[in-house]
């Protein structure tokens, strides 16, 4: 397993997967950030409030549940098409993206709504391109700040073993 991919699965709260596990699943993680991604591509590209607004409910529910709604799609649909694990339950820096990402659709949805298109675009626009990094790459800037406020550290699991064999 790839020890930047771990680290960074590990920073959004993922951590205890075995390597095996964390192979097949590590693609998928990325499942909601695309979905949510495209969503909020539509919603700016159409400039639609609505659109944004209904992500930030769907998001929203993510903020006090275990998971994210558009994770039921990939545990109860497409794993069985991959053959993969499901995605685990939600840690506390995917809680505290799942806030961020709200209040940045409804800013938005309100930029759009109150005619400030220039400023419904930067905050669509950069909300995409930070969901496009957790997309492409597996890094999430809100589960990095989180973990930097926190203080959350997180050590790859083969380092732990490490330590735990020497120790």
């Amino acid at each position: 397993m790839n020890p930047t991919v771990r680290t960074r699965v590990e920073a959004q709260g993922f951590c205890g997967l075995d390597d095996k596990t964390l192979a097949e699943l590590a693609p998928w993680i990325r499942w909601t950030y695309t979905l949510g991604t495209l969503v909020t591509l539509a919603g700016v590209t159409l400039m639609s409030p609505v659109v944004l607004w209904s992500l930030a409910a769907i998001t929203s529910v993510g903020i006090f549940l275990p998971f994210h709604p558009f994770d039921l799609l990939y545990n109860h649909g497409m794993r069985y098409l991959t053959r993969t694990p499901p995605i685990p339950n939600s840690g506390p820096q995917r809680h505290f993206l799942f806030v961020v990402a709200t209040g940045w659709l409804i800013a938005a949805g309100c930029a759009f709504y109150a005619g400030a298109t220039t400023v419904g675009i930067a905050l669509g626009v950069s909300l995409i391109l930070v969901g496009g990094l957790a997309s492409t790459t597996n890094f999430c800037i809100p589960s990095f700040i989180y973990n930097t406020v926190a203080r959350r550290r997180t050590t790859p699991t083969i380092q732990r073993r490490a330590h735990s064999v020497e120790g």
